[in-house]
């Protein structure tokens, strides 16, 4: 049992439209659960959390993050999408052991943590054997983040020698991980699909997720020079509401209106397709078709690992796309297009209904689990917080984020991890990164390794060096 917590006199952005944001309130928590929210509670027994100057706000959710990525953090900050199916999947994810993949989800997740990112949707496409697999779900389970871990059917390693000798055989160790996750209320299952153009090897593991109930995520519409393929998928029964579609910069109208009317959501990535030529982000695709956006702090080998730095440029971006014609035209706005706290739902609400959490998380309401953050340090950003809606959007770092709380357990106290060694962590994370390229350059390979060509060329000889079709990884 838990037992008893109440968090008290906190500015509490509820992000719960019945409740609106309040000033001095408490939080109630009891075994994980919100059970009351009010001003004077009586806690009783429970451990009082002083939230006296922080605003309380429900945990971030992270709806596609590369969690394995962490060791090599930043290579590509002066790489495109070519550069980065080269480097990262031809090249850095062969180099990867199973105990490289367990630090940089282990890291990986407290990085979000410490950063007030409460829940992620784990792409996890370094399974290149089921040690691989393993090491990446306990990794998540030891962060004591609440995660979708979203198995990748992809051949990952597609140069060296290869584990799983068919496609089936990779189902069939999905299979082996749902055993595995089944009765985890913390870690769930998901699907992470390959790119495939193959019909029949997507429906496969569309298929094996409805079997198991799990999420699907799918990088969809990201290489403007291949087709986007949703209307094979709708036109196959491939299309439902139990999936996350990334990025989406190259879909038409049609492609839009096909997910929306098949209840798929969205996750959008500003700072990897703002920065690797893939496009404008399609916040104003999303809102004439009815999707609601959610944001991915994507891959770390390029981005930052939290999601207030998304948060920023995805307003920025939103509110442009949606002036621009007014500005085009000489008109001056007359108002903005998104307000902070629209924005705030992109990591809250719309990502808890993405990722089939929102009867537990997403927002702080009697019922719900307690997903949670505080924030106000010492920072000057955090001091007044006239409106602590904008405070969150606008000025907050992830060093702000003073106590963070999963599922009512303590993560985050006083702005340091609970239980986490912090210089070990960083050494290991050094000395796992170095081993890494080690093998690369005994591999006679060098980063990233881009065929003359670009993009088109990686995924030929992605395609080329395996003996199925070619899965096209992001």
């Amino acid at each position: 049992m838990q037992g008893r917590t109440v968090i008290r006199n906190g500015r509490i952005v509820t992000m719960d439209e019945s409740l609106g944001n309040l000033e001095g309130a408490d939080i109630l928590i009891e075994d994980g659960t919100i059970t009351a929210i009010g001003r004077d509670l009586d806690a009783g027994e429970a451990e009082i959390i002083d939230a006296t100057n922080r605003i309380v706000a429900p945990g971030f959710i992270d709806t596609h993050r590369h969690t394995w990525q962490t060791q090599v953090r930043g290579i590509c900050g002066d790489w495109t999408l070519g550069d980065y199916v080269s480097g990262i999947r031809l090249t850095v994810s062969p180099a990867y052991t199973a105990d490289d993949v367990y630090l940089g989800n282990y890291a990986g997740a407290l990085e979000a943590l410490d950063s007030g990112v409460t829940t992620l949707l784990d792409f996890s496409h370094c399974n290149n054997t089921p040690d691989h697999s393993d090491a990446a779900l306990r990794a998540l389970r030891d962060s004591k983040i609440r995660a979708v871990f979203g198995y990748g059917f992809f051949d990952s390693s597609p140069q060296a020698p290869q584990h799983f000798a068919t496609h089936g055989e990779r189902i069939k160790d999905f299979h082996r991980i749902a055993d595995v996750l089944a009765g985890d209320d913390l870690v769930r299952l998901g699907v992470a699909l390959n790119e495939n153009p193959d019909i029949e090897i997507l429906g496969a593991e569309i298929n094996a997720a409805r079997q198991r109930k799990a999420l699907v995520v799918a990088h969809t519409g990201c290489i403007w020079s291949f087709p986007t393929g949703v209307a094979s998928l709708e036109q196959h029964g491939l299309l439902d509401a139990a999936q996350v579609h990334v990025h989406c910069n190259t879909l038409s109208d049609e492609d839009f209106a096909a997910l929306a009317r098949h209840g798929a959501k969205i996750s959008i990535s500003p700072e990897t397709e703002l920065n690797m030529g893939m496009g404008r982000p399609v916040f104003e695709q999303a809102k004439k078709h009815g999707l609601a956006p959610t944001l991915s702090a994507d891959v770390v080998s390029l981005n930052s690992g939290d999601l207030f730095h998304q948060l920023r440029l995805a307003i920025a971006v939103a509110r442009w796309t949606g002036t621009e014609s007014l500005n085009s035209a000489g008109i001056d706005p007359a108002e903005l297009t998104v307000t902070a706290h629209e924005a705030l739902k992109w990591v809250t609400v719309n990502g808890a209904d993405a990722m089939g959490l929102a009867e537990l998380i997403g927002s702080i309401s009697v019922g719900k689990r307690a997903d949670l953050m505080l924030v106000g340090g010492n920072g000057r950003s955090q001091h007044p917080a006239s409106d602590p809606e904008a405070t969150l959007v606008f000025q907050t770092s992830p060093s702000d984020v003073r106590t963070v709380l999963v599922d009512g357990n303590v993560v985050k106290r006083d702005g340091e991890l609970v239980g986490v060694d912090r210089t070990s962590l960083d050494a290991r994370l050094e000395r796992s990164a170095q081993e890494v390229f080690d093998r690369i350059e005994a591999a006679g390979r060098a980063l990233p390794g881009t065929p003359p060509g670009g993009l088109f060329q990686s995924v030929l000889a992605a395609a080329a060096a395996e003996e199925e079709p070619a899965d096209v990884v992001r």
